[in-house]
């Protein structure tokens, strides 16, 4: 079978050649602990430095600011629950918002259970936050605010670097998850005013497990792993050098590909964007018209299943209804539909809200959704084929239907 069209990017990115030549020498000769004081040793700690540097130079950030960790994830938790741990008693309330990934909703919802209060941020209908409802939901407990810069699914950009103008004054910490970010657009964390940024290896063709947190100086944090005092003593254990250098080789690609590369992967997905406007009728554009990230195109075909489509154009195309990190079961996203409110005690943060679809879509749109996320190597030519398949699976179920 021909292999099908790679169009979920934002699920994983392919690991660069340039990332596996990196790699390799460390799998093999160079396999010394960084901690090790001998020349095998040195050798490894060398590397590590080298990428710490290179993954600085990409976001502007010092070296000694940036901590790698096993994914994305881990430096999520690291960033609310180290924050947490660091700020004590002092100060126990967390704002984020209503379309956070799991990986810093999940954490929130932890530190709730703790007895930190949380509040959950609305979004309006393309997916973004009003940097003055953050601020207004700052109190003076008010710990950290955890914004993500770029949805995973929707690809709405939010407006970090005005959030932050309106809550540093206000004396809190603010947190960006750019996981979807890097490679894509650029970054830099004294523009945005971030105190904590972090980072997917294997979103911008690195490998899978391995991510990293920046963390600004003289940010109050502690580790919430213990061990031994590698990365600055905030994540112990041996560093998993091979992937550590493999995201140092890719955030040097990265620099060279940025600015070129936004220009490039705008234009793709306009492309693809135009193509299945004009061969289906309705399509209906979620997220911000300009404001989001220039490879992501997240539409809702009317009148049919988006799960239903991809499955109809798996030979053909590759691509997802939203995150990979939720559920494969046929349900419609939490970005789009926001299920529940969040019980807070006696009192409920944003109730109506909360209840209300996220972005204002109705379940029907929601479940006709899809994400079409393009790469470095996306072609044109691919994506007039990915359109042409599509727009022939959406008429193959109507037809079905009828």
């Amino acid at each position: 079978m021909k292999t099908p069209i790679y169009l979920d990017y934002n699920a994983t990115t392919p690991v660069a050649p340039e990332v596996v030549d990196a790699i390799r020498p460390f799998l093999v000769e160079h396999f010394g602990n960084p901690s090790s004081s001998h020349v095998y040793g040195l050798v490894a700690r060398q590397a590590v430095a080298e990428a710490r540097a290179s993954v600085a130079e990409l976001i502007h950030a010092k070296q000694g600011e940036i901590v790698f960790t096993g994914s994305a994830t881990e430096a999520n938790n690291l960033a609310l629950l180290g924050v947490a741990r660091a700020l004590g008693q002092t100060k126990r309330h967390l704002v984020v918002s209503a379309i956070e990934h799991p990986a810093v909703m999940q954490p929130a919802q932890h530190l709730r259970e703790m007895g930190w209060d949380l509040t959950v941020v609305a979004v309006d209908g393309y997916g973004r936050v009003d940097p003055h409802a953050v601020a207004a939901a700052v109190r003076p407990d008010t710990g950290l605010v955890s914004i993500m810069h770029a949805n995973n699914e929707v690809g709405t950009i939010q407006s970090i670097a005005e959030i932050a103008r309106l809550v540093k004054p206000m004396g809190v910490l603010l947190h960006t998850d750019a996981a979807q970010s890097a490679g894509k657009v650029e970054l830099d964390v004294d523009a945005l005013g971030v105190d904590l940024l972090t980072l997917a290896g294997h979103k911008f063709y690195a490998t899978k497990g391995v991510g990293a947190l920046y963390v600004r100086t003289g940010t109050p944090i502690t580790p919430i792993l213990f061990g031994a005092d590698q990365e600055h003593g905030l994540r112990p254990g041996t560093e998993n050098v091979p992937l550590v250098v493999g995201m140092g080789a890719a955030a040097r690609l990265a620099r060279e590909h940025l600015p070129a590369a936004t220009e490039k992967l705008r234009a793709l997905r306009d492309a693809l964007h135009e193509r299945l406007a004009a061969a289906v009728p309705g399509l209906v554009l979620n997220g911000h018209p300009t404001e989001r990230l220039p490879n992501t195109l997240h539409v809702s075909f009317p009148g049919i299943s988006g799960r239903e489509l991809l499955y109809r154009v798996a030979g053909r195309v590759a691509a997802s209804v939203g995150s990979a990190c939720h559920s494969e079961a046929d349900a419609v996203s939490g970005v789009l539909i926001k299920p529940l409110a969040i019980r807070l005690g006696e009192q409920t943060t944003l109730a109506k809200s909360l209840v209300m679809a996220a972005m204002g879509c109705d379940a029907d749109r929601a479940r006709g959704a899809v994400r079409l996320s393009m790469g470095w190597v996306t072609t044109l030519e691919e994506i007039e084929a990915a359109a042409t398949a599509i727009s022939e699976g959406v008429t193959d179920l109507l037809v079905r239907r009828r």
